[in-house]
């Protein structure tokens, strides 16, 4: 069996999905069982819609559980740092420019934390691996789906 890589989270990361699997293993368990015997409490179950729902809904919940927990058991919390970062990691927060003057910020996370949306990339996506390492005032090139971007690093601060 292949060894499972590590996973990557800033301790709020942890925290939050600690906090899903808790309450899928309590609340949402417990809501499961209710309708369950809901359904069975209805009689017949070969065509019984109700009690499908509650078995589906069961296996989905006791999938992401087994999910989380295997997450859980493999994280490594990235420390955010004191000061200034010398160079791209996990927990930093880069500022971008492109040639054209547009800036950016991203932070940098791993790849269960990324939300685009809300400017965390995952070291893993090309930008993310093309980025780790670097250092301010450092270019670096990101082929993507309309050609070729470039970016200069211009500042680095711990997220």
């Amino acid at each position: 069996m292949a060894e499972k890589k590590p996973v990557y989270l800033t301790a709020e990361g942890k925290a939050r999905l600690e906090q899903e699997l808790a309450y899928l293993k309590t609340e949402k368990m417990q809501q499961i069982a209710e309708e369950m015997g809901r359904a069975i409490a209805e009689g017949d179950l070969r065509e019984n819609a109700g009690y499908d729902e509650a078995r589906r809904a069961m296996w989905q919940n006791n999938s992401r559980i087994a999910e989380l927990e295997d997450i859980l058991s493999r994280v490594q919390v990235v420390e955010s740092g004191n000061g200034v970062p010398s160079e791209v990691q996990l927990g930093v927060t880069v500022e971008l420019e492109t040639p054209s003057g547009q800036r950016m910020s991203i932070t940098m996370v791993g790849s269960h934390e990324a939300d685009v949306f809300s400017g965390k990339i995952s070291n893993e996506s090309p930008l993310g691996q093309a980025l780790m390492g670097k250092r301010v005032g450092d270019e670096v090139q990101v082929k993507g789906p309309k050609g070729s971007q470039t970016y200069v690093i211009v500042e680095l601060m711990y997220a």
